[in-house]
């Protein structure tokens, strides 16, 4: 079993116009950035140490600054966890300097994505499905609530990391689910979905990485969570 061999540096806290985190993870490398001052949206690149592969997680806006992270490596997909506007303003841009790149979402927001940003889904994504990273592999998890296509990504792979690690889009932080917008209906569905999917399957050591702010642990959200439905948000 691979250890995460973490710098004791990295937070999780990145601010826009900040400088990047980096973390280990096993034969991976997240390096996570925030960009537009007004949503302060976390990107994520995942690096492959034995192909150097890329995966981006969310071209979210300031595709120059996600373009010279990536430099000339070989950015094989983009993945976007959901349909909403903050999430892919950068994607048209990314894909066009890196168009052998497949563009990756979940298949009940995929339309919406394409529409909003006139970029091709090439791979609709559901439960089962996995995303490639060089020597590893991204499990889809969809979590429906947030948006109706809402997918999180879970690196589970002893040989990659010896940590659970889960990048959750809109749907989980610390603190909370994502935002239903008054949706009683889809709060339930969210925190359901959230509780079964996520807390039900993963251990209390699983770090987690959202669309917005700082990361989390499991283990120290699990005991909120009939806190959370019951205060409905």
């Amino acid at each position: 079993m691979v250890n995460d061999q973490q710098p004791d540096t990295y937070t999780g806290d990145v601010s826009p116009g900040g400088a990047a985190a980096v973390r280990r993870l096993g034969r991976l490398t997240l390096t996570k950035v925030a960009v537009d001052p007004e949503m302060s949206n976390n990107c994520y690149l995942l690096q492959c140490g034995e192909t150097g592969d890329l995966v981006l997680v969310d071209a979210a806006a300031e595709p120059e600054r996600l373009l010279e992270l990536v430099g000339d490596r070989p950015l094989t997909a983009v993945v976007t966890t959901h349909r909403h506007w903050d999430h892919h303003r950068a994607l048209a841009a990314v894909k066009a300097a890196h168009p052998h790149a497949v563009v990756v979402a979940g298949e009940p927001d995929a339309d919406a994505i394409e529409e909003q940003t006139g970029v091709r889904v090439e791979r609709r994504v559901g439960e089962g499905d996995t995303v490639r990273v060089g020597s590893s592999d991204l499990a889809v998890i969809p979590v429906a609530g947030h948006t109706p296509g809402s997918i999180c990504l879970l690196l589970d792979d002893a040989g990659a990391s010896a940590t659970p690690h889960l990048f959750t889009g809109d749907s989980l932080f610390p603190g909370g689910v994502g935002a239903t917008f008054g949706d009683a209906d889809a709060f339930t569905q969210l925190i359901d979905e959230v509780e079964t999917k996520l807390f039900g399957r993963l251990p209390d050591e699983t770090w987690f990485y959202p669309g917005h702010g700082g990361d989390g642990r499991l283990g120290d959200e699990r005991p909120h969570l009939e806190e959370w439905r019951e205060r409905g948000w």
